[in-house]
């Protein structure tokens, strides 16, 4: 693993999650950067209301990633690409349940947090198949909560990007492919929750209609700068 593996996660991380939601059908409540607010109660303010949740700093949630989800996992200690793919499970779905996966899929002993036993196992198996399985097992975990039908979409796009971009880390050198899907994927993510989030809000149809320019925008703004990189790197 490089030293550089985290800020990147944490970078693919918050483009997956967005800004401030309150979601009716999530039962994480107000959350933002990710960070549900039972989440910002525990690990930063204890009597936190859904305002401090909404002015919540970049800095808080970065921090929290890095103590509670990250380091909780033991990612620094994974191969390159598993440690991304276990940190975007344990955001998504907990740390406890993306920890008795990998402690399951890799055949180790035990229970709890990465330690020695499950560190071993890991080393021994083949970090490819790790993350194909993992992420096998999150989809069809996620497809069998009551809440797929509202939030599907986007999971099952979340997890093939995730999947693509482990991969790709894992065999040493990301394709460009894959960061331009992830990129793509986040963007249009992030597009879709602000103008989902403005609707709710009583937003005129104006402004919703503004908010998806905006994104196309953005995605084809992407699209030509990678065009540029292959004539680039074609050259």
């Amino acid at each position: 693993m490089v030293a550089s593996t985290y800020e990147t996660a944490l970078r693919r991380v918050l483009a997956h999650e967005g800004g401030y939601s309150n979601h009716p059908s999530d039962p994480g409540g107000p959350t933002n950067f990710g960070i549900t607010i039972a989440d910002y109660r525990k690990y930063a303010r204890p009597h936190a209301t859904a305002a401090d949740v909404k002015a919540m700093r970049l800095d808080d949630a970065k921090a929290i990633y890095r103590a509670h989800y990250w380091d909780a996992l033991g990612c620094d200690e994974l191969p390159a690409g598993l440690d991304y793919a276990m940190f975007d499970y344990g955001v998504n779905s907990g740390i406890g349940r993306a920890g008795r996966v990998l402690r399951r899929l890799a055949g180790a002993s035990g229970d709890g947090p990465l330690d020695a036993a499950l560190l071993v196992a890991v080393r021994k198996s083949n970090a490819r198949d790790l993350i194909m399985r993992l992420c096998d097992e999150r989809l069809s975990f996620l497809k069998r909560l009551k809440t797929w039908p509202v939030f599907g979409a986007g999971w099952g796009r979340r997890v093939a990007e995730v999947r693509a971009t482990a991969l790709a880390m894992a065999a040493g050198t990301p394709q460009p492919s894959a960061i331009r899907h992830v990129a793509a994927g986040g963007i249009a993510a992030a597009g879709a929750a602000a103008a989902q989030q403005a609707h709710h809000a009583g937003a005129s149809p104006i402004t919703v209609i503004a908010i998806a320019l905006a994104t196309a925008s953005l995605l084809v703004c992407l699209w030509l700068v990678w065009r540029w990189h292959r004539r680039q790197n074609a050259s």
